[in-house]
């Protein structure tokens, strides 16, 4: 059966967050005098980045609201019981870095331009519109993409079957014509499979793992050259996996 459309992450697959993620923080922790001789700028980027996955895992699970994992970052990196305003205002100073980071992966655009007239293209985020919509705004891409669905505003988030779905609905799609395109060998890799669609995970490191798992796995991939390949399109753009 023939693939019709991709449905795309964002974060660590079209957009490079961590890299911003990292330099936003990078300045912020500079500006705020948060560096001092007993913890230098990787053992606290760490520690903003492993308390930002705890959180997320949080948010994910229902256990507090997107604007909650936010300020509970904040309080948790700080070990301060801030108020929500003040929370909020720390937050708030590290977008302001963070944004002047945001960049495409340079694989992006050539995909895109690639499969724009062979295939149907939606993103499937598990943050929030709100932000979502602006990025994809900034980055220059948001016309690129039919549908735009968020988990905060779907109320369901992968890898749970339903938020697959829910973007194959919005092309009017079954999910066996669909392919999904992320970065998480389970919340993307895996769920997606499990919903049916086909999975392409993206390893940009290739530091993870195998290759396809068993056939009804994620298709894993190094760059999204090599995307158009397993999609079957009729293009010279890309290559077979390198991972097998």
């Amino acid at each position: 059966m023939s693939i019709d459309a991709v449905v795309w992450d964002i974060d660590d697959t079209l957009f490079d967050y961590t890299s911003a993620d990292r330099a936003g923080m990078r300045e912020h922790l500079a500006a705020e005098g948060l560096l001092d001789g007993a913890t230098t700028v990787e053992q606290a980027l760490a520690r903003w980045r492993e308390i930002t996955d705890a959180q997320w895992v949080r948010y994910a699970a229902g256990e507090t609201d997107w604007q909650g994992q936010r300020r509970d970052r904040v309080r948790v990196f700080l070990g301060q019981s801030l108020n929500d305003t003040e929370a909020d205002a720390w937050f708030d100073r590290y977008v302001t870095h963070y944004e002047g980071a945001w960049t495409l992966f340079p694989d992006v655009l050539p995909a895109l331009d690639t499969l724009v007239a062979s295939h149907r293209h939606a993103v499937l985020s598990n943050s929030s519109l709100l932000v979502q919509d602006r990025k994809l705004r900034v980055l220059g891409v948001h016309d690129r993409f039919e549908a735009i669905l968020c988990a905060a505003e779907l109320g369901v988030s992968k890898p749970a079957a339903a938020a697959f779905h829910a973007a194959c609905e919005a092309l009017d799609l079954p999910p066996h014509r669909v392919a999904y395109v992320g970065d998480h060998p389970e919340i993307d890799g895996r769920g997606a499979a499990d919903a049916g669609l086909l999975s392409v995970w993206i390893d940009r490191g290739g530091v993870h793992g195998a290759g396809r798992d068993g056939g009804t796995g994620p298709h894993r991939i190094g760059s999204l050259a090599e995307l158009p390949a397993i999609l079957g399109a009729n293009t010279r753009f890309g290559a077979a996996s390198t991972f097998g």
